[in-house]
């Protein structure tokens, strides 16, 4: 069996090509590669064209609009993202911000004075609650098992409305009017793309029940900014706790910065730590697979554009 050629860009340190090569791969410059494994999220620093010898590119992201947006897919090759592969850190990133919110330890943690009092009445739990994870995908199918753990009833929601083990139920999302209304919670888990702007907007918001909190580890065009700043200022939901925002960084002065019904990380669900081991593992399985002639995990869909 060949060994496949592979071009890693840029790779500073050697660390991606020594898993390239680990995996069976032998490393060659970009004109003599079939393939490249391309190492960081920077669209600008893309090669403005490849050569046609190269079959297929493994991109480090696990959401891929940018990708799209920059005209840099095309139909000539295989492309691959790193879908799926932070599952397991994104997921533990979104139970956090869901206790944080439900548990409500902005407010102790901002406070200079025993509120017991006060806060008791609002203080929630899992146990017993139903939390609906909207785009329920890889993310949503490690998340699921800890919310069980927890005590809680989880109604998945994705595109094709094929069953998701361990949930209560799955809905496809073109059916999912009611659940905004059924959940007590809700994690936004969905993808990027052109179906999904706004997919959480002033109507599913004013759906979800009075101390409802949403989560979102998604990508901030998901959710409608402004329609959740209202929400939150009327009182008309429990509160957001949001790894990503729209706009993206959220800028200095924004309201949800100093919003008591918001909690607000900036995109770090994925730590660098679980970034570079998820993708080197990742790039690993699918040299694997491409070498032995297998579906590659994480084909991008070049009609739906993730």
């Amino acid at each position: 069996m060949n060994k496949l050629e592979i071009a890693v860009l840029p790779d500073p340190d050697g660390g991606v090509a020594e898993v390239a090569r680990e995996a069976g791969a032998e490393v060659v410059g970009l004109d003599q590669a079939e393939a490249l494994a391309w190492t960081t999220s920077a669209t600008a620093e893309f090669p403005s064209a490849l050569p046609d010898s190269i079959r297929w590119v493994q991109l480090p992201s696990a959401g891929v609009e940018q990708w799209f947006q920059a005209g840099i897919v095309d139909g000539a090759r295989t492309w691959t993202s790193a879908t799926g592969a932070y599952a397991a850190p994104v997921a533990e990133h979104a139970l956090l911000l869901l206790l944080t919110g439900i548990r409500r330890m902005p407010e102790c943690v901002r406070a200079t004075t025993w509120s017991k009092a006060e806060l008791m009445p609002s203080v929630g739990t899992l146990g017993g609650a139903t939390v609906a994870i909207i785009g329920c995908g890889g993310i949503g199918r490690a998340l699921l098992p800890s919310l069980r753990a927890l005590g809680a009833q989880v109604i998945a929601v994705n595109r094709s409305g094929r069953t998701v083990p361990g949930s209560l139920r799955t809905v496809a999302a073109d059916d999912a009017a009611e659940v905004w209304s059924q959940a007590d919670h809700v994690v936004v888990a969905a993808p990027a793309t052109s179906d999904t702007q706004h997919l959480v907007g002033r109507d599913q918001i004013q759906r979800m029940r009075p101390g409802a909190w949403l989560v979102n580890v998604a990508r901030g065009s998901v959710v409608d900014t402004e329609a959740l700043v209202e929400a939150l200022d009327e009182g008309a939901i429990g509160g957001a706790a949001l790894d990503v925002t729209d706009p993206e960084p959220l800028p200095d002065g924004h309201p949800l910065w100093t919003h008591p019904r918001a909690v607000i990380t900036p995109h770090v669900a994925n730590p660098a730590v679980t970034l570079r081991r998820g993708f080197h593992e990742r790039l690993a399985h699918n040299i694997g697979r491409y070498v032995r002639g297998e579906p590659l995990i994480g084909t991008m869909d070049l009609t739906r554009g993730y």
